[in-house]
């Protein structure tokens, strides 16, 4: 019962915010327009029943390479203005129409690379049995500061105890990370550093 009002309240808040923040949302757009010419960044990742999608993030990063025609480092890559917008979390602004398409929710595991499918064992699958969140249970306790295999113990929780209180909860230790900044990266890395299969036991 409840998978069906948290879809209701999904539709209402991210129409809500797309009203709300439409004037920073066209403010990013056009700076990012005038100084890397490219606005939205698009990938494939992986929804509620590993279902693919393309998801929606402001663009962080040049695409510069080096003289092997390589792409440089995410740090040599990443922006002044893009890390002030990974900072701040703007950078996913953009995930709001993810929402109202209903490939995302506001809160839930966060989607992931459509690559790490063959890597994940039968209780990490557990993660993609609710549409992928905004924010969720992993990075209110660490987000990028803690392993993998921690990320996924709290996904598999969060889908184990799913109820308005706990998305509530939730909402508001998201907000609270917001405003502080915190966990935004791992120490001295500009990016996550790549899943590469480090199963639960």
């Amino acid at each position: 019962m409840y998978r069906y009002i948290k879809r209701g309240m999904d539709m209402m808040g991210a129409s809500i915010l797309l009203i709300v923040f439409c004037l920073p949302l066209i403010i990013i757009a056009g700076v990012l327009a005038i100084t890397q010419k490219k606005v939205l960044f698009t990938q494939q990742r992986v929804g509620e029943a590993e279902k693919i999608f393309l998801i929606y993030k402001f663009q962080t990063m040049t695409s510069a390479k080096d003289k092997q025609g390589e792409l440089l480092s995410d740090d040599e890559r990443l922006t002044k203005f893009g890390l002030f917008l990974r900072k701040t979390s703007l950078d996913e602004l953009p995930q709001v129409v993810n929402i109202l398409k209903g490939d995302m929710s506001f809160i839930g595991p966060r989607p992931l690379l459509v690559s790490y499918l063959p890597l994940y064992n039968s209780v990490e699958r557990k993660r993609h049995l609710e549409k992928p969140g905004l924010t969720g249970l992993a990075q209110v306790n660490g987000r990028n500061n803690i392993s993998w295999k921690e990320k996924f113990r709290w996904d598999v929780l969060y889908i184990e105890r799913l109820s308005f209180q706990q998305d509530l909860e939730i909402f508001l230790l998201t907000i609270k990370k917001v405003i502080g900044r915190e966990d935004v990266s791992q120490q001295g890395h500009a990016t996550t550093l790549p899943f590469e299969g480090h199963h639960l036991k």
